[in-house]
Formats: C-alpha cells, structure tokens, sequence
C-alpha cells in the first residue's frame, strides 16, 4: 500500500479554511446580538455549515470541528490544544470572530486519510 503524499491540490489550506469558517460564521450570527436562549442552535448552525462546506472541497481529510460563543461581559476566555500528528499532511486552524455582544471562536483540525 502507497503512503499518502500531500500535494499542494490535496493539502490542508489554513487560509482557505480560515474564509470557509469566517463566512460561516457571518451567515450563522453575523447581524444579531447575543441571546443566550438561541446559542446552542447557533452553535450547531456554525459547525454543521463550516462542515459541510470543508467536506464540500472534496480533499482527503477527516475534519474535526468546535465552536464556542461567549457574551461580551469582560470575562476571561482562554483556549487551547495539542495534538500528535503528522505535521506534513495534517493540520489546524483556530478562527476568533467578535461582534459588538459576543464572541466566536472556532477551531478546525484536519486529520489526512491515509490512502
């Protein structure tokens, strides 16, 4: 069985990502202000969409996706992850998005599928 090369068609495109996610998020929660009744449908609506549109790319990765939305009250929020790899074929993206009453911050991991 060959081990799967990653060429720059088929590699994980933190940028690319990035704008997926962004735009995601802009049509999920981009005009309203923070209500904490409707969080958990939009934090569903973010990850699902942001999903469907990296699996719409057709790239040979199994995405893992997060989301979490905080209401703008002064609040620390601090993140973090670690993972073991392979640094070459896999790869990560972290997206903070703000408006004038919450939060958004959404992470990406994209694990190559080995072929």
């Amino acid at each position: 069985m060959e081990d799967f090369q990653a060429t720059d068609e088929g590699a994980f495109n933190m940028d690319e990502t990035n704008n997926i996610v962004k735009e995601c998020i802009d049509n999920v929660i981009g005009g309203v202000d923070y209500n904490h009744s409707k969080i958990n449908q939009w934090i569903a609506a973010v990850v699902e969409q942001s999903l469907m549109h990296l699996v719409k790319m057709g790239k040979p990765y199994k995405y893992i996706v997060t989301c979490a939305v905080m209401q703008k009250s002064g609040a620390g929020l601090h993140t973090a992850s670690s993972c073991y790899w392979d640094s070459s074929t896999d790869g990560s993206c972290t997206v903070r998005w703000e408006s004038r009453t919450m939060y958004c911050v959404v992470s990406v991991f994209a694990v190559s599928i080995m072929l």
